[in-house]
């Protein structure tokens, strides 16, 4: 069976728990807003999204986030009765972010900032006495100073000791992504290392303490594509969590590239998980668990969980209205980065997005994105609809209609890639602009996928589809996602 993500689309960094027969799930998610998505589960496979846990403005300000800025590679933990999640904030000067609830469903606290905590992946950890450890990436005057360790008192966020140095792996680059488990007599430290590329790479140590000294396990890496043929590939960045009868299993982030050499990933890092037996006091990797595939179909009016914005919250953007929403532009110059965007992830690989606007008081429309400057899209102005490309510095309208006044539904839609394994023209996808009206799908545009990619655009984040204005309001009537896996479902 293909391995397929349990959480598909851009979900990196995952971090999980497990409190009495409920899993929690946290993410990275850079400078959208909310933050942090929050998932739940009970069978490790069928994740839902809960919502988020900085969820209000007073939590996150992502206004100086850059493109793959802002809130980076959280964890969640449970102690003391209480919900603990601690991630950095890139964006706005204080590092890391802590907030707590008894109930992740209800609203989670305002940010303690551990200003003395200076890195990122921080790590919680309660030693034997309840003493709060945070074990992180550290950062210095001369750039990355490995895998470190501090006391952090979780009333003040004041650090309580220097740092001190942890296990720094097998050698691989950037190692990074820890997290601190005891089990039984042992403290175990699992870390990321290899960087979050092809060479990504998950792997283990031991100690008798939460400072080590720690002793790698021999048969690391315990996780890694790294030369391997396989449709999934950049696995890292692990946690660990035991199941209420004693087994384990871990999640993880991987991708999914497609085309031609060097192949191109454009639905970001996903979340996948795995089997974990123990064998002579060291985790080995089992079967992954993969849901099963089929086709999803979602009708949303932007205020689910599913939506973000750049930098901005949905609301800051949106007013529900008659009939629809209102998206407001945020920038009165339309040739602004940082246009009026809110928009939901694409989880397949096959996917539709459809949104039928109005756009009698603005100029506005659909949007299939990576970041800022790598988008198609299908923009409403007047009484002309046009498919534009933007891929860097470089904008190219790739056709346009005529429309009569009022809505208009607009459809971005992807395909396969077109041409031969061994040919440079092979694309992860190809992806289709056009209008649907009574006639059917009228294509305007379409577009090489690879320029709407990670590798193309850089950065750590996967593609969004949604709605856009650049000037004035636009009217959004409805907005429908459709994916599948299987071209022949989609």
């Amino acid at each position: 069976m293909t391995p397929r993500p349990v959480v598909p689309g851009f979900h990196p960094d995952p971090s999980v728990v497990r409190v009495g027969d409920t899993y929690w799930l946290v993410h990275s998610s850079f400078e959208y807003a909310p933050g942090v998505p929050l998932y739940r589960s009970t069978d490790l496979v069928t994740w839902e999204q809960a919502g988020h846990v900085l969820a209000r403005p007073s939590q996150l300000d992502l206004s100086a986030a850059p493109g793959s800025g802002g809130i980076t590679a959280p964890t969640i933990r449970h102690h003391d009765g209480r919900f603990w999640m601690v991630t950095t904030n890139l964006a706005d000067g204080g590092w890391q972010v802590l907030v707590s609830a008894e109930d992740p469903l209800g609203e989670w606290s305002d940010p303690l900032r551990m200003t003395g905590v200076r890195g990122i992946d921080p790590d919680l950890a309660w030693d034997d006495d309840g003493t709060l450890l945070v074990s992180y990436a550290g950062f210095g005057a001369g750039g990355p100073a490995g895998l470190v360790q501090q006391a952090v008192d979780p009333v003040t966020g004041a650090a309580l000791t220097g740092r001190r140095p942890l296990w720094q792996g097998t050698g691989g680059r950037f190692p990074e992504g820890p997290h601190l488990y005891r089990v039984g007599d042992l403290w175990y430290l699992l870390i990321a290392e290899g960087g979050t590329e092809r060479g990504h790479a998950v792997t283990i140590a031991r100690g008798p303490s939460p400072a080590g000294p720690f002793e790698p396990c021999p048969s690391n890496p315990l996780l890694t594509h790294r030369g391997v043929e396989s449709p999934v590939q950049n696995t890292g960045h692990a946690d660990l969590v035991q199941r209420p009868d004693g087994s384990w299993a871990v999640v993880f982030h991987g991708v999914r590239p497609r085309g031609a050499s060097p192949q191109f990933h454009v639905l970001g890092r996903e979340t996948f998980a795995a089997e974990v037996e123990w064998v002579d006091g060291w985790p080995r990797l089992g079967e992954w668990l993969t849901p099963p595939d089929g086709t999803v179909e979602v009708a949303d009016d932007l205020s689910g969980p599913a939506w973000v914005a750049p930098r901005r919250f949905p609301g800051e953007l949106l007013t529900q209205v008659e009939g629809g929403w209102r998206l407001t532009a945020a920038d009165p110059d339309p040739a602004s980065e940082d246009l009026a965007f809110v928009g939901r992830r694409q989880e397949h690989e096959d996917a539709r997005f459809r949104a039928v606007v109005r756009a009698s008081d603005g100029v506005g429309g659909l949007s299939l994105r990576i970041d800022a400057r790598h988008h198609l899209d299908l923009e409403v102005d007047g009484d002309r609809v046009r498919a534009v490309a933007q891929v860097g510095a470089l904008r190219s309208v790739l056709g346009e209609a005529e429309v009569a006044p009022g809505d208009v539904t607009l459809e971005i839609r992807t395909l396969p890639g077109e041409g031969h394994f061994s040919s440079t023209a092979l694309a992860p996808d190809v992806l289709v602009a056009g209008l649907v009206g009574v006639g059917g799908f009228a294509e305007l545009g379409r577009l090489d996928g690879r320029y709407v990619s990670t590798e193309v655009a850089g950065g750590m984040t996967g593609r969004l589809g949604g709605v856009w204005c650049a000037r004035g309001e636009l009217h959004v009537r409805s907005t429908t996602y459709r994916g599948a896996d299987d071209p022949a479902a989609a």
